[in-house]
């Protein structure tokens, strides 16, 4: 199997942890042939066909979209890899509170030629995508699936349950409920085995939205106990800038 490994718009921190499954690399590399891996190996070229890319981050320069869409079109199998390539992730965090111009002047100052980039966008909204696997950065457990997934000829099955079906599993004392604190545990993609809520710390959303997700009941709630909406909007758009809120109060 050829693989494509790369990244655009991010912190490489999903390509990264797939190098940290150590244990898994060995018969990683006797199943899969690593073609093009710029983070890994220097002098990869973009001239075959792969039986899958994996792409970790969102799509913000020209440049990015020139090698989604080449990697799209030699690729098989598209893999939208981290929280990035599936909703825009931190990058885009405030797509829609600022404008691209003003982002740009306050990491670059007045410079008389500003980089060419615009907001910061998930994979689908360019190319068709195959598979995805969320996180920020992905569970090794869920890197290990695709990979088996991809060498065996098929796509790993999505998951469909939030955060909290993984804290009432571990028996964790509810944030939300028990602790009033803002948790967004009932409306992000498990998968992470409650990580966060298991030490304490109530879950930021960096999995994502949950499929079918009811983002309205969960604003509801969150309002009813004290917290504000600017708060809860601000905390929710963190890794996924546009979420449906339902009608407005």
């Amino acid at each position: 199997m050829k693989l494509a490994i790369t990244g655009l718009t991010a912190c490489s921190g999903c390509q990264l942890t797939l190098l940290n499954c150590e244990d898994e690399l060995p018969e990683l590399l006797a199943r899969c042939e690593l073609v093009y891996f710029p983070l890994a190996e220097s002098g990869n070229k973009l001239e075959v066909q792969f039986d899958a890319a994996i792409v970790e981050g969102a799509v913000s320069t020209p440049k990015d979209l020139e090698l989604l869409f080449r990697l799209r079109n030699a690729s098989k199998v598209l893999v939208a890899y981290g929280t990035c390539a599936l909703f825009g992730g931190v990058a885009a965090m405030n797509n829609m509170t600022c404008s691209r111009h003003d982002l740009l002047q306050a990491v670059f100052g007045a410079a008389e030629k500003l980089p060419e980039s615009f907001a910061p966008a998930p994979l689908a909204n360019y190319v068709s995508v195959d598979a995805v696997v969320t996180g920020c950065p992905p569970e090794k457990q869920e890197i290990a699936e695709l990979l088996a997934a991809l060498a065996a000829g098929t796509l790993p099955p999505p998951r469909s349950y939030p955060v909290c079906t993984e804290c009432r599993s571990r028996e964790n004392l509810c944030l939300l409920l028990e602790k009033n604190e803002l948790c967004l545990g009932p409306v992000v993609q498990g998968g992470c085995n409650a990580r966060c809520p298991a030490t304490g710390i109530v879950c930021e959303g960096c999995r994502g939205p949950v499929r079918e997700a009811n983002v309205a009941q969960e604003l509801e709630l969150l309002l009813e106990r004290g917290f504000g909406r600017d708060e809860i909007e601000r905390r929710m758009s963190r890794f996924k800038p546009e979420w449906d809120y339902g009608q407005r109060h």
